[in-house]
């Protein structure tokens, strides 16, 4: 009996260390598999950062528009198009005016180009209105890339700057850090031009003026008619007048003066 349970003893016993030394393997397995996806997840997610979707890029449009408009008075349509450009955050440029027509430049934000157009077409009567947009997307990309790295190589040279020890050393790295400071200067002011052309749109306003309708019918419109003709008629004999008078002039002195000497001759001969 004493054998017996000894050995079921020892039974049970190796029963309990296979299972414990199962659950330990299956334990470290499920251990290592989580590392090594953590491991490579990053992998995958550096891959995908690397390459943007399509269409993730902001583009970069410049706007313009050009509005002509018919009004009646010029000058007041002109001035109001000032005060919506200004109440809009923009300002106005250049302006040109004569006595029947006005054109004038105007700058406004480009996320309020829609609505200033709008208010603008409230201010006469629309003839044309166009609105374009040109994209620079490119050449924003392409000036900033080559700015980071013009700047990149200022600093490269003025590093070498400060270790250069012989006068000709310093010469020569001062004139190449003039040099790529000049370029990296132009690239900056490449960069400022093209964000102000996203910023801010031009708007190439043109007013005509429009001349008032004629009244028709009436008393009124019958006088105004009669007192048109009548000036129009005095002006024309007067014309007329003008004309006939060197004329007059010319020819009546002489035939007055020979009137004149055959009326005396006649008289002088029953005298005689």
């Amino acid at each position: 009996m004493r054998t017996r349970w000894r050995c079921v003893l020892a039974g049970a016993a190796l029963v309990l260390l296979a299972g414990c030394s199962g659950t330990s393997a299956d334990s470290a397995r499920s251990a290592v598999a989580p590392a090594q996806q953590e491991g490579a997840a990053p992998r995958q997610g550096n891959a995908q950062a690397s390459l943007p979707e399509p269409g993730a890029t902001d583009r970069k449009l410049a706007r313009s528009a050009s509005l002509e408009l018919t009004t009646p008075k010029t000058e007041d349509v002109v001035s109001r198009a000032k005060a919506i450009a200004t109440g809009a955050g923009g300002y106005p440029g250049q302006e040109s005016a004569t006595d029947d027509s006005a054109s004038l430049t105007l700058s406004v934000p480009a996320e309020k180009l829609d609505g200033v157009l709008d208010q603008l077409g409230g201010l006469g009567q629309v003839k044309r209105r166009e609105i374009s947009a040109q994209d620079v997307t490119a050449q924003v990309v392409d000036v900033d890339a080559r700015l980071a790295t013009q700047r990149a190589s200022v600093d490269r040279i003025r590093a070498l700057l400060a270790k250069a020890q012989s006068v000709s050393e310093i010469a020569s790295v001062e004139s190449e850090l003039t040099s790529r400071q000049a370029t990296l200067e132009s690239l900056e002011r490449q960069q400022a031009s093209l964000a102000g052309r996203v910023a801010m749109a031009t708007v190439s306003l043109s007013v005509t003026k429009q001349e008032a309708p004629a009244q028709s019918g009436g008393f009124l419109s019958g006088l105004t008619g009669g007192w048109d003709a009548f000036v129009a008629f005095c002006d024309g004999l007067v014309r007329v007048l003008g004309v006939l008078l060197p004329f007059a002039i010319a020819v009546g002195i002489p035939a007055g003066a020979l009137a004149w000497w055959f009326r005396r001759r006649r008289k002088a001969r029953p005298a005689e």
